[in-house]
């Protein structure tokens, strides 16, 4: 693998706790989701985020299942708590950045587009009311739009695993085209598929991999994410 690449995995994490273990043997490889779909109101989640914040996690705001009418309260959450990493709709990226952007912070911030099926075309209607709009447009717009804003990090939800390999080629090699260096494959990614999938970004172009892997990583009588896993995820090699 290039010197300049790197792969950090996106997880999640019952509580505290389990955040906890997980940062211990996993370090900066990893960020922890904090879907904020998940919490009574707005303030729960801010008050959630703070508290790993403060015990040294690593925090990735997310929709959930990358619901586009959490996407207001992603930003506020963000704005409120300052984490590392953003997940948003595409048609509100830009503003999340400019919010923080305000505070003096540079989270990596994401835009998440659909797979359309089609090599080459993808969905960038993944709000709230343009996700009723299913109209394909190029790999090459939706790059260009999201870089000409700022945004660094393109989300390609869902890839159902492997199934889409062809069009996670195609996202990637217009991301890198546009100036994106940071690509996030999520959806179906276990730690048997994971290698393919993160092969296919990096030889694409892209320089830094965030693959999102959560229900893989669970243990279903516990509901932690288990740390055997990690360790598992962490001594993959890509060549």
């Amino acid at each position: 693998m290039d010197g300049k690449q790197k792969v950090i995995f996106n997880v999640l994490a019952k509580d505290a706790e389990n955040a906890k273990e997980l940062i211990e043997v996993a370090g900066d490889r990893i960020f922890v989701g904090v879907m904020v779909k998940n919490f009574a109101t707005e303030e729960d989640a801010i008050q959630h985020v703070q508290y790993l914040k403060n015990i040294g996690v690593p925090v990735s705001v997310g929709l959930g299942a990358a619901d586009p009418n959490m996407w207001q309260r992603v930003a506020n959450v963000s704005a409120k708590t300052r984490p590392v990493h953003i997940n948003q709709v595409f048609s509100a990226a830009g503003y999340t950045l400019g919010r923080m952007e305000e505070l003096g912070e540079t989270p990596i911030i994401n835009g998440v587009i659909e797979p359309s099926g089609t090599p080459g075309e993808v969905y960038i209607s993944t709000g709230p009311a343009s996700s009723a709009n299913k109209e394909k447009v190029s790999c090459d717009l939706a790059a260009k739009m999201l870089a000409e804003v700022g945004i660094q990090s393109i989300k390609f939800y869902p890839i159902q695993g492997e199934k889409h390999l062809d069009e996670v080629a195609a996202m990637v090699k217009a991301a890198v085209r546009a100036g994106l260096k940071i690509f996030e494959p999520t959806g179906g990614i276990t730690v048997d598929n994971v290698y393919n999938i993160v092969k296919i970004c990096l030889d694409n172009g892209a320089e830094l991999v965030i693959p999102h892997l959560y229900t893989s990583l669970i243990n279903k009588e516990t509901g932690k994410t288990e740390v055997a896993k990690i360790i598992h995820l962490l001594k993959i090699k890509w060549d």
